[in-house]
Formats: C-alpha cells, structure tokens, sequence
C-alpha cells in the first residue's frame, strides 16, 4: 500500500493511508499522510501465535473492525476513492464505511489465491478444517465451502458494524469484500491470473515501494567478508518453531552448497 500511495502522490493525488501504527516510518519515506488505525499489528501477531489461549479468528475479526473502521471512516472524509487490502475484516468495514458515503470502493489482492478461481482450490481457512472425510476435487465446490468457512468466522462482526452503519446484512462476506472487479497487484510472470475465470480481474503488476536507501555498515563488512551468502526468507510469517526451521534451513543449503542432497535435512515444509 506505500508502493501504491507513493505512486499516487507522484501523480499529483492527494492520498491518506489508514494502517496500524508501525508503518508510520514507512510511510514517511515517501511523504504519505498515515491515520493510525487500531493498534499495532506485531503485537497482535505476536499474542495470537505465542499466547496458550490466543483470541479466536471471530473475536480478532471484531477487535480489527472495532479498531480499524471508525479510524477508516475519518480518514475518509472528503475522499473520492478508498482502495482496500490485507484482512477480510479490515476490508469488510473499509468497504461498508465507501458504501454509507457513496465512495467508490477497490479491493486489492496481493496474490491470485486470495481471489475464487475454478483453476485452483482455496487456501485452507483458520479455524475452518473441511469436515472430515470430505474428498472433493472441484475447485468451485471447494470454493464455496471457504465461503460458508469465511461467513462462520466473520460474518457477524462484519454485520454488526454495518447494522451500527444502518447497513443492511451481506450473506457471502468474501464476494461482498473482494466484489466482481477486484485489481490483482501482483507480477503477471510470477503470478499470472488464470483464465477462464468467474469474475473481471485486472492485473496491475506488483506495488513496491523503492528503496535507495544503503545497507548497514555491519551487512556490508559481512558480505565483503567471505563468499556470497544464501539469503532464505519467510516473508511476515510466524514461525513457532524458529530454532528448529533455522537449523533444517541451514543443514538444506549446506547439503546443497556441497552438491549433495542426501545430507541429514529433511524436506522443509512451506
């Protein structure tokens, strides 16, 4: 979203981003103005994989709208446009705050398996196992089983916010927050949309944000110092298990790094 804001801005577009307080640096690099909304996402990450009792996915759903939406809803004041991205329920309240004021609402995926396609089955739904026995191998039947799974989790805290918007009840909260033109930031090589599909979709390529800025001293002296190192990356994921992934990652690229792949790695699970 700092990619997309920061292009916007260069257009000559007024633009305000609504996000938790961490991005605030992130988006100062590129002279963005951020409302805060809710607080701040590391420690909700950190609290849902590390506490013995973490919140439901229902409950979390109503702490993010509750945290999120009215900060959405004055940000959006005077706004022609709200493009929304990231958590099911954030987009929820986003799209209901556009619908009260007429705004016009865009939903961003950030890789196409966000999006239903008969070309792929969903991901697998948090709090939501498909019932057991259960062996299907249409994707559109799958489909729309996560649907039923998204409306179990967060239908009622999206509805009770637009019932307090005195907006009507949605039946199927994923169509509803993603709509039938949703845009695809993604790179079209990398993660092409797949035809045939349901709905429009229109493939922007990925928003990234340039980054000039020079590497620490300390990773520049380490990487002048030996042989080029191998980087493994996990992206934002958590990971409950950091100690025992590290090491299965190291023993991987060791073995492969001597040309062997019968060394004491085992697989490592994405």
């Amino acid at each position: 979203m700092a990619g997309l804001a920061g292009a916007l801005r260069a257009l000559g577009a007024e633009v305000r981003v609504c996000a938790p307080p961490d991005f605030a640096d992130l988006l100062a690099r590129v002279g963005v103005l951020l409302v805060p909304a809710g607080g701040p996402v590391r420690e909700m990450v950190r609290e849902v994989f590390t506490s013995r009792t973490p919140p439901s996915a229902a409950d979390l759903a109503a702490g993010v709208i509750a945290g999120q939406a009215d900060a959405v809803a004055e940000a959006a004041e005077g706004c022609d446009v709200l493009v929304a991205a990231g958590l099911t329920t954030a987009a929820a309240g986003a799209q209901a705050v556009s619908e009260q004021r007429g705004l016009r609402y865009l939903y961003a995926a950030y890789a196409p398996c966000y999006l239903p396609s008969p070309c792929y089955p969903p991901l697998s739904l948090h709090g939501q196992p498909a019932p057991p026995g259960l062996a299907v191998r249409d994707n559109r039947v799958l489909w729309d089983l996560n649907a039923r799974g998204m409306n179990a989790v967060f239908g009622a805290p999206v509805n009770a916010y637009r019932a307090s918007l005195g907006l009507p009840a949605v039946d199927n909260v994923r169509d509803y927050v993603s709509t039938g033109h949703p845009v695809l930031a993604a790179d079209p090589t990398l993660a092409p949309w797949p035809e045939p599909a349901d709905f429009d979709v229109v493939q922007t390529g990925a928003w990234i944000l340039p980054d000039g800025r020079p590497l620490p001293d300390e990773l520049e002296a380490f990487l002048d110092a030996g042989a080029p190192p191998v980087y493994v990356s996990f992206g934002s994921m958590p990971v409950r298990e950091a100690q025992e992934v590290a090491r299965v990652v190291v023993e991987a690229v060791r073995a492969a790094a001597d040309g062997s792949c019968s060394g004491p790695a085992g697989p490592i699970s994405p």
